[in-house]
């Protein structure tokens, strides 16, 4: 009966490796890659607000009711978010946590029978742990591969790669993280928890998933993508806050780290939502508390509570802590570079090979991790346990994969550990504890830490980039803080101080690596403070974080600005390039040939200009009774494919369709034009057009922004740099010279100042003041009132 069952087992598994896909061109048939001309992977956003007719009539019909409703909603959205990230959160770190402890707890009662079937267990666990990841991540959500947040800094900063905000990437992004992390892989879960965090937020912004029929449309009300990016940042910051324990520092590193674009209102919205994160983490921490969530226990969340270290220190001691921030530097650009070059081959070369390559490369790495954090300790010498001090109570030694110091692993005697396995046989999070502990001075040799060193730096940078979610926080806190302390063994040998502790090297040392590795300064510094909950370090932290990420700028750019390059996201940085400053605006367009509409055109012409290029915005003209041509606005890609699907707007006649007073029949709402976030929307092949509908005719004054942003041909690159990235601008018009001012806007003419009155409003320029007394004295003596747009643009 079992070997029926085993046979089927296999027969299934080999069934499951043929539907691989062999190549990229299957794989892309595989993960519904879209290879078409416009099937790109990576396309800008619309944060700037198309005022087009369907826009105006929608917000002409909203009062200051539905204002506060929206308002009410967004903080609605901003609780769900936080609850969601956090309960994902929960869900990640118990499943990791009694992975790790069954695969301990087993391992460690099999070594005492027989030493090579522990280890072969030991093997075997993390294998299929890893598979399972890799397997999830190659064919059901491709996109939830690595951090994630190269991909959610370009989507805050103006770029969507498509499937990185999907339901099935969320999905990937939970279920890869528990195989890869509790496979002892060396990487973290705080990276892709900033993912999902995002993932969770965008879902909830569009309502739900349509595809898994998992939508509500009580949930489906914000239909713009400036409305989505506010989502997503609280996503961002609930993930970073659920994953450290530190809701101050998920908000900083928010506006640090990802977000091109922030405000006061959306300040408030983060902190709320950091705040609720904190609540749900330990309500869960507390009921964990109890015993109910098996291997959990003070493992887990990420919070080292250093506390009871060292209380003071002196002057001496700046000068080995500045090393630690040279060395931090010099360590974090150099996994930078290497990280670069073995990702760019991976994507050039090996993973251009097929899923099965790429499951293959993750298990091969699963199996040298396993043989190395097994083997190594082995090759220590166990020592002695220290001796008991009743201030401070210890155990020693403790069984393998248990929380605390002095880790037992073969040794002969009943009172030795074995320091290696301290930190080697152990979940990642506990090995920190045991580097960051105080009073252990001498717990560790520095051959046994300088091993773990190479060792584990190299298994960081060879294990980044492979097909399984990867954070790279708690690597780089392991890196560091093992330098960090072989720094502080050689400060407490060489100053002999009784109040020097070694645990508070290994911090700043983690925090040296971070800084020079991600270059983040204020966000990290807090981050560093909450999880530790010493403030008694704040100095020394800034001082090492600002001197790694010099030492690191001098060599390279930061890791998620080097990932993103590889992965060819077009990122806008905070500051443009020098050159730019000799450079006009007509010189960025090039030779280019601008793409026009006719206000009213024929749908097959329509048809054969989208066909024939990529663009995604084109500008529409229309002729004056004088001959004159002049440009209306810009309508979207998106838009006209909308329109060639729902064919409600064709007409027989090429006249425009408005009627004599200007207005237009209304057959859309605005929110039809909305792309849901992160999918490649409808293309135009996709659309099935008869020959009829090709001989009708569009009308397109209804659907342009008619307030695009312009710009002069010869206005300075610098200027329309800042422009473009501070606005979220998809398009800029340039055009020529303007041959006449009709009026000029000045700080007083924004400014509006409410009146006791009911509904009166009152603008604070004097000559728009006495514009609007004018206008009035003249529809008392029964004159036309003047059109209001041109009163507002009178000179000062």
């Amino acid at each position: 009966m079992l070997s029926n069952q085993f046979q089927n087992g296999i027969e299934s598994a080999k069934l499951a490796w043929a539907r691989l896909p062999n190549s990229e061109e299957d794989e892309a048939e595989e993960v519904g890659v879209s290879r078409k001309e416009d099937g790109n992977r990576v396309e800008s956003l619309d944060y700037e607000v198309v005022e087009n007719h369907a826009y105006r009539e929608e917000q002409a019909q909203r009062g200051k009711l539905y204002v506060g409703y929206y308002v009410g909603v967004k903080w609605f959205f901003a609780l769900l978010i936080g609850i969601g990230t956090g309960l994902a959160a929960v869900f990640i770190n118990i499943s990791v946590e009694n992975f790790a402890g069954w695969k301990f707890s087993l391992t460690f009662s099999l070594i005492q029978k027989s030493y090579i079937a522990g280890f072969l267990l030991y093997i075997l666990i993390n294998l299929v742990l890893v598979l399972s990841s890799a397997f999830i991540i190659t064919n059901f959500a491709p996109a939830a591969a690595g951090s994630g947040i190269p991909e959610i800094k370009g989507y805050l900063n103006g770029v969507d790669t498509h499937g990185i905000l999907l339901f099935r990437t969320l999905i990937g992004k939970i279920f890869g993280s528990i195989g890869s992390v509790g496979g002892g892989l060396a990487l973290g879960k705080e990276g892709p928890l900033v993912h999902t965090g995002a993932c969770i937020a965008s879902l909830l912004g569009q309502g739900g998933s349509t595809k898994y029929h998992l939508s509500s449309r009580w949930l489906q009300f914000f239909n713009s993508d400036r409305d989505r990016r506010d989502l997503v940042t609280c996503g961002c910051a609930a993930g970073v806050a659920a994953a450290f324990r530190a809701p101050v520092g998920g908000v900083l590193f928010a506006l640090e780290e990802v977000t091109s674009w922030w405000r006061s209102q959306l300040m408030w919205r983060v902190f709320f939502t950091s705040a609720i994160v904190a609540v749900v983490v330990r309500t869960a921490m507390g009921w964990c508390k109890s015993g109910k969530c098996g291997h959990f226990g003070s493992g887990g969340f990420i919070i080292w509570d250093i506390s009871g270290g060292q209380e003071d220190y002196s002057f001496e001691e700046l000068l080995p802590m500045a090393v630690i921030g040279v060395i931090g530097g010099l360590l974090g650009a150099l996994f930078n570079q290497l990280t670069r070059y073995i990702t760019s081959w991976r994507r050039n070369y090996l993973h251009k090979k097929g899923n099965r390559v790429k499951i293959i490369e993750v298990c091969l790495i699963s199996v040298i991790t396993s043989v190395i954090s097994f083997g190594l300790p082995l090759f220590r010498k166990c020592s002695p346990c220290p001796e008991a001090d009743p201030n401070f109570p210890i155990e020693c030694p403790r069984p393998p994969g248990m929380y605390g110091n002095y880790v037992n692993f073969f040794c002969g005697k009943d009172k030795e550990y074995n320091d290696l396995a301290t930190i080697f046989f152990n979940t990642q999070d506990d090995a920190i504890r045991n580097l960051f502990s105080a009073k252990t001075i001498h717990e560790y040799s520095a051959q046994s830490l300088l091993t773990f060193l190479v060792m584990f730096y190299t298994l960081a940078v060879v294990t980044f980039g492979t097909a399984v979610p990867a954070g790279q926080f708690v690597p780089g806190i392991m890196i560091g803080s093992t330098y960090g302390r072989l720094v502080g063994m050689f400060v407490v040998s060489f100053y002999k101080k009784l109040n020097i502790e070694e645990g508070t090297y290994a911090l700043l040392g983690a925090a040296s690596f971070l800084g020079g590795s991600m270059r983040m300064t204020v966000s990290l510094c807090v981050i560093m403070v909450e999880i530790t909950n010493n403030l008694k370090l704040l100095p020394l932290i800034m001082l090492v974080l600002l001197i790694s990420k010099a030492v690191g700028d001098a060599f390279n750019e930061g890791l998620y600005e080097e990932q993103s390059r590889l992965r060819g996201i077009p990122l806008l940085e905070s500051r443009p390039k020098y050159e730019m400053r000799k450079m006009q605006a007509k010189e960025a367009c090039g030779n280019q040939k601008v793409v026009y509409f006719p206000r009213v055109i024929k749908v097959a012409d329509v048809v054969s200009i989208l066909k024939s290029n990529n663009h995604n915005g084109f500008p529409v003209i229309d002729h004056t009774r004088s001959g004159e041509t002049l440009v209306i606005g810009l309508v979207l890609r998106s838009h006209l494919l909308v329109l060639l699907q729902s064919k409600v707007d064709f007409q027989h006649s090429p006249l425009p369709s408005d009627t004599g007073g200007g207005s237009f029949p209304i057959r859309h709402n605005f929110s039809e034009f909305v792309k849901p976030a992160s999918s490649k929307g409808i293309s135009i092949h996709d659309i099935r057009l008869g020959p009829d509908d090709l001989e009708m005719y569009i009308d397109l004054a209804p659907f342009v922004n008619r307030s695009p942003y312009i710009v002069p041909e010869d206005m300075s690159l610098t200027k329309v740099y800042n422009l473009f990235r501070q606005l979220g601008l998809r398009h800029i018009f340039v055009v020529p010279r303007a041959s006449r001012v009709i009026g000029m806007i000045t700080r007083k003419d924004l400014l509006i100042e409410e009146n006791e009155g009911p509904a009166t409003v009152e603008l604070q320029s004097t000559s728009v003041r006495d514009w609007l007394r004018n206008r009035r004295h003249g529809a008392r003596n029964g004159e036309a009132e003047l059109p209001l747009l041109n009163g507002l643009l009178v000179a000062q």
